[in-house]
């Protein structure tokens, strides 16, 4: 089922239930795909596309929560929290950090990386595999500490 179709159902679940919190942020979802569809170039979204939108969501959430937790406004930061639990649902499991050291040992074997310096043809190479699997300042912090910065 594509991402669409299960944000539509759960769209639905969400307001039978009355849960807000969980329906405005399916809502706030939902609008991002409508516009990636009509962007106008006439193609449909592709599940990368979803994908880049749920992380932009989750993002968003993150950088919130950081700010209300340092103005002192829990009650805020509960709320972005729940959202992005939410957005989770819908975005594949993240790796652990251990896992995402292995898969950056095998890429950089892979490229003949020694250094720092190779740290600009690594870190594409990283991103694009592990891209929505976990966080990019932590794939950006493995392939560091794996190239000796």
């Amino acid at each position: 089922m594509a991402l669409t179709e299960i944000i539509n159902k759960d769209l639905k679940a969400a307001m039978k239930s009355g849960d807000s919190v969980k329906l405005n942020t399916i809502r706030s979802i939902r609008a991002q795909l409508i516009e990636l569809s009509k962007r106008g170039t006439g193609t449909s979204i592709t599940p990368e596309e979803e994908m880049t939108a749920l992380l932009a969501a989750a993002k968003k959430r993150k950088e919130a929560i950081e700010m209300y937790e340092k103005a002192g406004r829990n009650d805020l930061a509960d709320q972005e929290k729940r959202e992005l639990g939410i957005i989770n649902t819908y975005l594949p499991k993240q790796m652990s950090r251990e896992e995402v050291e292995v898969i950056v040992k095998k890429i950089i074997g892979n490229i003949g990386a020694t250094s720092s310096k190779d740290f600009s043809k690594v870190m594409p190479v990283a991103v694009k595999e592990l891209k929505g699997k976990i966080d990019g300042k932590v794939i950006q912090e493995v392939v560091k500490q794996q190239l000796g910065e």
